[in-house]
């Protein structure tokens, strides 16, 4: 009892984490239609950007953070008006291979200037642990937990009674009507991958103290993919239940059978489900009528 209720804490931390990597891709998803296959890197750049602040430039964490969150906007916005923004319109499989090309960079970048070796830094989030059902439950990952559900539900409210949010809404739903009362397209998809990038940073924060600041981390970050197609490439509730179900499945293979295959388990569980429901959990289902 006491294991199952360690790894159900440690995929429930891991989920908790996906769940807002996977927030950024479903954002951008929703209002651009661009699959953004650097979704795991701004993860990586996010650690990177408040470890430098934090550790080398010796801040206070609630300053490095803020920072942080200044930068990772400034690059969802950089990257999305000089990198996209002259691609629409255009193949789809060139815009998917730009964002592989931009992951690359940007993981490269990292590599540069910190190497491979994963860096450490002060504990953010509490250390030791508390008892419960004869389990010794980490501070950190149920802080984890607790941060990403504040998050996530924040998001929730922003997009749900926000001018802003609402607008994005309105864009991710029809960007002719959209333009029509108003909305601003560009401004849309700008905020999108901004809000993509901070929300990929509190991911990497997160993931970078409870493990370590390395680039590794975006090995983590492929495992959005499962996340998001799990949920629903175009749902924000998808992610919170995808990630959950992918964090559960992963260290519950982990803990209980090979640990080998607890990269594997996800798209295993990600395959079976699909020939259920070929648009996910919660993915709309189109139909084409010709």
């Amino acid at each position: 009892m006491s294991d199952f209720v360690t790894f159900t804490l440690y995929g429930l931390s891991d989920g908790a984490i996906l769940a807002l990597a996977a927030l950024g891709f479903v954002l951008i998803f929703k209002a651009t239609g661009v699959i953004n296959f650097a979704q795991g890197e701004l993860l990586l750049i996010g650690a990177f950007t408040v470890y430098t602040f934090f550790v080398i430039f010796q801040m206070p964490f609630v300053v490095a953070t803020l920072l942080g969150v200044v930068v990772a906007v400034a690059l969802g916005v950089v990257v999305e008006r000089l990198v996209l923004r002259p691609l629409v319109g255009e193949n789809p499989i060139s815009v998917i291979m730009v964002t592989i090309g931009l992951a690359s960079v940007l993981k490269g970048a990292v590599t540069l200037f910190f190497g491979v070796q994963p860096q450490r830094q002060p504990k953010i989030l509490p250390s030791g642990s508390l008892e419960f059902a004869g389990a010794r439950l980490p501070l950190d990952r149920v802080s984890a937990i607790v941060i990403a559900a504040v998050v996530l539900l924040a998001f929730t409210v922003f997009f749900r009674y926000s001018r802003h949010g609402i607008a994005m809404r309105a864009v991710a739903d029809d960007q002719q009507a959209s333009l029509t009362v108003g909305i601003s397209v560009r401004r849309a998809f700008a905020l999108a991958w901004a809000l993509a990038a901070v929300s990929a940073l509190i991911g990497g924060v997160l993931l970078g103290d409870i493990e370590a600041v390395s680039p590794s981390l975006t090995a983590f970050g492929l495992l959005v993919f499962p996340v998001v197609i799990l949920g629903g490439l175009d749902s924000v509730p998808g992610t919170i239940v995808g990630g959950l179900i992918v964090g559960l499945t992963k260290n519950y293979i982990n803990g209980f059978w090979d640990g080998s295959y607890a990269e594997v388990g996800p798209y295993v569980l990600l395959l079976l489900i699909l020939l259920v429901r070929p648009y996910g959990l919660f993915g709309q289902t189109r139909i084409e009528r010709v």
